[in-house]
């Protein structure tokens, strides 16, 4: 490959020189990337182990609890060990291959999220068919297309920025995002960039507007109540979506601007938003605001901890076992 012998690896420039301030951002990176996983892995044993809640919308959102599991692993570990390095620097080979994960994982969010915001309109539409019409095989065909398709798209990004020829080796974000390197872009390789940047935006922007124009429409025509009740299960996908919109701004916003005169923690705050307030918002706006899932997870952290009382030898927990 012609640039990967120019190019043999890039250098993270929005670490700047952090000092002594590593261990802070390390201390929030540790305790978000515990509270991610601990947050996501409960949800999805939940909606897993509860057979009540093996329905189309409990199931979408056991897949987009997997995504943000996907996302936080591919991308914290090396937050975490770029911030104890002095050089910041990552070969080339390895900058593709966090791309492609990062891509991946932003892809299967927009369309999981997509695929949920039909679900919506299924049943907020047409209650009375939505069993027949959201079946269990037809949810995890989506799921499945979701990722698959994803991975397609991710794959053949990939080969063009592989094919790129870069002019520096300079990146200034906290990950790898080589795009704005390139120094030229060929005629098919312009032509390859804008359609599948337009089918990354267009396809699963679809589905969406479609389906909140058909839940607006039906929410004119019904009751106050009905209303209501159609906005409180629409919530936590649009706070989830909106936020999903805001990360993807600030990253259109660090590739297409140049930032040097921004100050270094907010460029590095600017490039893990995606990253870190997605996963964290996901499972605690959905585990809050959906009652069955939270009562099941309340249910849960209970019988832990009625479990580690009961196998403590503590004071307390001698009480606890006498009143049990």
């Amino acid at each position: 490959m012609e640039n990967s012998t120019q190019i043999v690896s890039f250098v993270l420039t929005a670490y700047g020189n952090i000092g002594h301030m590593r261990y802070l951002f390390f201390t929030i990176l540790i305790s978000s990337y515990l509270s991610i996983i601990c947050a996501n892995i409960l949800l999805i044993g939940v909606i897993c182990g509860e057979r009540t809640l093996h329905e189309p919308m409990y199931l979408f959102l056991c897949g987009l609890f997997v995504n943000e599991l996907y996302g936080s692993t591919v991308i914290f570990p090396c937050l975490i060990t770029q911030m104890f390095s002095d050089t910041h620097e990552v070969s080339f080979i390895f900058c593709l291959l966090q791309l492609f994960c990062l891509y991946m994982y932003a892809s299967v969010e927009y369309c999981s999220l997509a695929a949920m915001a039909y679900d919506r309109y299924v049943s907020i539409c047409y209650p009375l068919h939505y069993s027949i019409i959201m079946t269990t095989g037809k949810v995890y065909a989506i799921l499945l297309l979701v990722w698959v398709y994803s991975f397609m798209k991710s794959t053949v990004t990939m080969f063009i920025v592989a094919h790129l020829k870069f002019c520096g080796n300079l990146i200034d974000k906290v990950f790898c995002d080589p795009n704005k390197m390139a120094c030229s872009i060929s005629t098919v390789n312009s032509t390859f960039t804008l359609v599948v940047g337009f089918v990354t935006f267009t396809v699963p922007l679809i589905p969406i507007v479609f389906s909140y124009i058909k839940i607006l429409a039906v929410c004119l025509r019904t009751s106050k109540e009905s209303r209501q009740k159609a906005l409180r299960t629409c919530t936590p996908h649009i706070v989830c979506l909106t936020n999903f919109v805001i990360a993807c701004f600030f990253e259109v916003l660090q590739s297409k601007f140049e930032m040097t005169q921004v100050p270094s923690p907010v460029r590095v705050i600017l490039s893990v938003y995606l990253l870190i307030c997605q996963p964290f918002l996901s499972p605690i706006i959905y585990g809050l605001k959906i009652t069955k899932i939270r009562n099941l997870c309340k249910d849960v952290l209970q019988k832990v901890d009625s479990y580690e009382c009961a196998t403590s030898d503590s004071p307390n927990a001698r009480i606890f076992r006498k009143l049990l």
